[in-house]
């Protein structure tokens, strides 16, 4: 039998590789927006959603550990794929419709999908919990961010 970390961290990767579903032509267009000054920070982003998508893989595995093939864990691991989906498609489909306002409405319902996640995680174990909040305070500054890039490039809006 597969060890479910095996399983979990393979998911987590499969599901990040979707993110590469983007043509050259449409990063060109972002490459092109007009960023705020203080968005100093652009070359750690990947870096940073590395960080939180391990650690939303530790705390799904740490939620499975908890108790293994229950109906509620099952729904906890649908819930923590529906979050990482939601992530994922942010870039392609904001770069597909060249919308950032696209982009934006991805990133507040990833926000609240996680919210929902972590407090639905918490009663089985706080360290679970304590692994989305990279996520939950990353996901804010991102969709801040993309919501400047609006105000920034309002063509491209």
């Amino acid at each position: 039998m597969i060890p479910s970390w095996i399983i979990i961290g393979a998911v987590t990767f499969l599901i990040a590789l979707g993110s590469f579903l983007i043509t050259p032509r449409d990063v060109k267009w972002f490459a092109q927006l007009s960023r705020p000054r203080w968005l100093v920070f652009e070359p750690l982003i990947p870096i940073i959603w590395t960080v939180i998508f391990i650690s939303g893989a530790a705390s799904a595995y740490i939620v499975w550990q908890k108790n293994p093939g229950s109906l509620i864990t099952w729904l906890l691991m649908a819930l923590y794929l529906l979050v990482e989906i939601i992530t994922v498609a942010y870039i392609p489909l904001m770069l597909r419709f060249r919308s950032l306002k696209t982009g934006e409405i991805l990133g507040l319902i990833g926000l609240i999908l996680a919210v929902v996640l972590g407090i639905c995680v918490l009663p089985n174990s706080l360290m679970a919990a304590l692994l989305l909040l990279p996520y939950l305070v990353w996901t804010p500054i991102g969709t801040y961010t993309t919501d400047e890039l609006r105000e920034l490039n309002p063509q491209d809006a």
